[in-house]
């Protein structure tokens, strides 16, 4: 009996407990240093699950030091996360200090569900400044391009700011903001990442809000974008502002002094109208350091991270001309994709074909995962061989040093192949006695005529000794064409930009019937960035839409077509953590647009 007492005890206890803590009451201030003669607002907010709740809101003596302009204005939000229901209400004033010095704004207080709430005291200094009241413009009070300013905006913050060359920063893209927003946000700008190489974090396509104070003011605090930056060069680096367009709502004010103007100015009655603001992140800078110069392995190929080295066959004794499969895994935290493929060191007799390479990437926070290289060998030789330890070195940043992997060595039995092969595996026709062991030679020609026809003056005889030469000039060129472009990467990119595109769109098309819509969004981001980067030489690290537009300016590209690029660009990079429910057609046409300005650019530049 005790023992039930107990559990319903601290059922009931756990229960209010939560319920207690997950109410607040704050004041906060937009600033805590005033000008004399200059305005500042003071706001008292609420935040619990029934804000119907509250009753006996008692603000503190104001009028005293305090020259009350307006308040209080009463203002109400709600939302909805993952099922939990949390709202807020604010109590907002503007004042203006009556006289220099040093003041207290005193506690505010509340009941919620008969519990009194009170707000921390705080602190205000006022300062000599403009000796003449701010002018407000009487004809129209919305609040100015500076005062949302101070209320919204966006925060370029970044782990690190001093990194080695090819070490992983994280930059985060944070709005802050005291207003309400109207309706989805739209990417105004991407940010250029100068020097690095660039990979996209995943991120929420719903932006969660949490409170955070600064300097007083209470903000609500959403991320919305992050990227994992891998610095390619050395110096101060600098990562360009992120521009978002952000539709808000703001209150539209009379203001001709009628008494009926008044009543009709209360937040309950207020017009509330949709100003759109673009708000624009910080610069942030990174400073990149070079690898050490000492003690640098002589297999380092500039991975950096923190990695784990696997290597194995599928057997150990085998016949002549059968293969051999040769696993070599690579796991751990860094640029998986900027990691060169590990040699490997065969003895004589064997055979290597080209490595099969796969990656599984994990880009939730630290980029990492698991780069698998998979060899198809086949020893021609008979014997007992050994393949020497597979290397791999990289430079820890964490550690400061270089470190090196090594697999262990491979021990091969090789037995003869089957009798009817040779050690290139041509089978061996048995050879056959005739029926007669001696066969007589023949005497004379029997009916065989001589032909009187000079050979040189026949055509099949010129035309059998030009067609090799033909052949063989056309195989040189064609085989210089290929070395060619094998050396010049930018003309090997160049020429499979569309083979590339046209792989990325029927990913694309594949996912739209799925109604995978972040996926459909992201394969489309790669098809159109993807082709631009390999059409225009632009490497991965230096990309930019900016840039490329520039860039197919210069290559007289039509403005329309130009237009047609940057609107698709961007409705797809912004649905990447925000997409729309638009339906089938809708990703029909985002689709369509896509494959048509690919189509569209190839014409031109091909003209």
């Amino acid at each position: 009996m005790k023992l039930n007492f107990l559990k319903i005890f601290t059922a009931i206890y756990l229960v209010l407990g939560v319920e207690l803590l997950s109410q607040s009451f704050s004041a906060s201030v937009n600033s805590t240093t005033v000008p004399l003669n200059d305005r500042f607002e003071l706001s008292f907010t609420f935040e619990g699950q029934d804000i119907n709740a509250i009753k006996g809101f008692t603000p503190p003596d104001l009028n005293k030091d305090f020259l009350v302009l307006s308040g209080p204005n009463q203002s109400t939000s709600m939302q909805i996360i993952n099922g939990a229901v949390s709202a807020s209400i604010s109590y907002s004033y503007y004042l203006q200090p009556r006289n220099l010095g040093k003041y207290t704004i005193s506690s505010a207080k509340l009941f919620y569900k008969d519990r009194e709430f009170k707000t921390d005291p705080i602190k205000i200094e006022v300062i000599a400044g403009s000796t003449k009241p701010k002018q407000t413009d009487q004809s129209n009070d919305n609040v100015s391009e500076k005062e949302i300013g101070e209320n919204l905006f966006i925060r370029a913050i970044v782990d690190k700011q001093k990194v080695y060359k090819g070490e992983q920063v994280t930059v985060t893209y944070k709005l802050y903001t005291r207003l309400d927003i109207a309706a989805q946000m739209s990417v105004s700008k991407l940010p250029s990442y100068q020097g690095f190489w660039a990979e996209e974090l995943e991120t929420s396509p719903n932006i969660s809000f949490s409170n955070e104070v600064i300097n007083g003011k209470q903000f609500r605090v959403g991320i919305i974008k992050r990227a994992a930056l891998f610095p390619s060069q050395t110096g101060e680096l600098s990562l360009t502002p992120f521009e978002l367009k952000v539709p808000i709502l703001e209150k539209k004010k009379r203001g001709t002094g009628n008494i009926f103007d008044d009543f009709f100015d209360d937040p309950f009655f207020g017009r509330r109208e949709t100003y759109e603001y673009t708000a624009r992140s910080n610069t942030a800078k990174v400073t990149c350091i070079d690898l050490p110069k000492e003690n640098v392995p002589a297999n380092f190929k500039g991975a950096v991270g923190d990695f784990i080295l696997s290597a194995k066959i599928d057997k150990e004794k085998v016949k002549a001309n059968e293969p051999i499969a040769l696993k070599v895994e690579i796991s751990g935290t860094g640029n998986m994709q900027l990691i060169t493929v590990p040699e490997i060191k065969l003895p004589t007799g064997f055979e290597k074909y080209e490595p099969k390479i796969s990656e599984q990437i994990n880009r939730t926070s630290t980029i990492s995962g698991k780069k698998t290289i998979d060899y198809l060998i086949v020893p021609r030789l008979a014997g007992k061989v050994t393949i020497a330890p597979i290397e791999f070195s990289y430079f820890n940043p964490r550690k400061k040093t270089y470190e090196s992997l090594n697999s262990s060595p491979f021990t091969i039995e090789v037995m003869k192949g089957d009798a009817a092969s040779d050690f290139s595996g041509v089978p061996k026709e048995e050879i056959k006695l005739l029926d007669n062991d001696i066969r007589y030679l023949k005497v004379d020609l029997g009916n065989i005529e001589q032909n009187h026809q000079f050979v040189l003056m026949s055509y099949w005889f010129w035309g059998g000794v030009a067609l090799p030469l033909i052949g063989l000039i056309g195989l040189i060129a064609w085989r210089k064409r290929d070395e060619r472009i094998s050396a010049n990467l930018q003309l090997l990119r160049y020429q499979r930009a569309q083979k590339m595109a046209k792989s990325r769109l029927k990913i694309a098309k594949n996912l739209m019937t799925t109604n995978n819509y972040e996926a459909f969004y992201a394969e489309i981001s790669k098809a159109l960035f993807g082709y631009l980067e390999d059409k225009l030489h632009i490497p991965k690290s230096e990309f930019s839409l900016e840039y490329a537009l520039e860039q197919l300016t210069k290559k007289n590209i039509k403005p329309s077509i130009l237009d047609d690029l940057k609107s698709v660009a961007e409705k797809c990079e912004y649905a990447r953590f925000a997409p729309p429910k638009i339906g089938q057609e809708g990703l029909n046409q985002i689709y369509d647009a896509s494959a048509n300005v690919i189509i569209e650019i190839e014409k031109a530049l091909a003209g």
